[in-house]
């Protein structure tokens, strides 16, 4: 029998995806997780593809990808109330302190995502982000009187060009690279500065100075700007394309930490003819303590956000890492950005 995709009466779906590890922490599915997540990550279900054309993503209209997949981690498909009811219990146990829901293209989109995060908020008071592509600002208005407390818009590529390359035109897909500068815009009037993010996918072509131009662009609009590493998938556009380089990424990682928090700017880092980065603009007493912390090389993007290896192997490399790296691993990061 096909499955069912239609929403009930009161427009919650019948069915939702759950990232391998959320169900496993809700008991939802049984597993063994070498790091926990600590937001549960929820992707809105339909039965055949997103409508944009990404050319990295497993859910793109053309790829020929596991629909079970985005980026390497796979998403079972459950019914919603089973889901819901794990997701209450659990956040009254403070074992999930954030739900984030990740939402595809599709007609009935907004509908969905209106009534689980209703539902979402009528269990618990727990925060709920949600990553889409509001279209409008009424979508972006529905959202925040659904109870949505941070939105994310993801932009993925850090230029204009790689953008149109592999999720504009270039791509067949619909999204313009100012239109969704808009939308950002839009969204900030809604939800208030520090309640909107983006994203960028590094290892899409771009170069280090590129990132970090538009890190601090995000960071000027107080749009908040979150990493992710490219990650190659069987049967997307992209799927013969390298993962990054990890220095490249520590290098971004280490600009990110920087600029967000206010210690640098791009005007005061330094690049090299290539666009690496050659000097962040802070004094190394300042620069060695901020390495010595490990937070820049954490997982980047909303309050309580590890998304474990979602990026990368447990056998590493580990481009974001879910939790405090050790001294060890410290040190290998120093190794890193030398």
């Amino acid at each position: 029998m096909p499955e069912k995709t239609c929403p009930t009466q009161t427009g919650l779906p019948e069915q939702i995806r759950v990232s391998l590890g959320t169900a496993i922490v809700l008991r939802l599915l049984e597993g063994k997780l070498d790091a926990q997540p600590t937001t549960a990550y929820l992707m809105t279900y339909r039965a055949g593809k997103c409508s944009a054309n990404c050319g990295f993503c497993p859910q793109a209209r053309a790829s020929k990808s596991n629909t079970e997949l985005l980026s390497r981690v796979s998403w079972p498909t459950l019914p919603t109330p089973n889901v819901l009811t794990a997701l209450t219990a659990n956040a009254k146990q403070g074992k999930i302190k954030r739900v984030c829901i990740q939402a595809l293209n599709y007609p009935d989109v907004f509908v969905h995502l209106e009534s689980l995060v209703k539902e979402i908020k009528k269990g618990s008071a727990i925060p709920v982000s949600v990553s889409c592509q509001p279209l409008n600002k009424e979508n972006i208005q529905r959202l925040a009187k659904a109870g949505v407390g941070r939105l994310g818009i993801a932009l993925d590529a850090a230029t204009e060009a790689v953008f149109d390359r592999v999720k504009g035109s270039g791509a067949g897909g619909a999204y313009s690279w100012e239109n969704q500068f808009r939308q950002l815009n839009e969204a900030l009037a809604v939800f208030g500065q520090g309640n909107v993010s983006t994203h960028v996918i590094v290892g899409l072509g771009e170069t280090e100075k590129d990132a970090a131009e538009f890190i601090q662009r995000c960071v000027d609009l107080c749009v908040l700007p979150a990493l992710f590493a490219f990650t190659p998938v069987r049967g997307t556009a992209l799927e013969a394309k390298s993962a990054p380089k990890i220095e490249a990424y520590r290098r971004v990682q280490l600009a990110r930490y920087l600029i967000v928090n206010a210690k640098t700017r791009l005007e005061k880092m330094q690049f090299d003819d290539q666009g690496k980065i050659m000097g962040f603009g802070v004094p190394n007493r300042t620069l060695n303590s901020v390495i010595d912390g490990g937070i820049p090389f954490r997982t980047s993007g909303c309050p309580d956000c590890n998304r474990p290896f979602y990026n990368e192997k447990p056998s590493g490399p580990l481009y974001n890492y879910p939790k405090k790296p050790s001294k060890e691993e410290i040190e290998k990061i120093k190794k890193q950005l030398s």
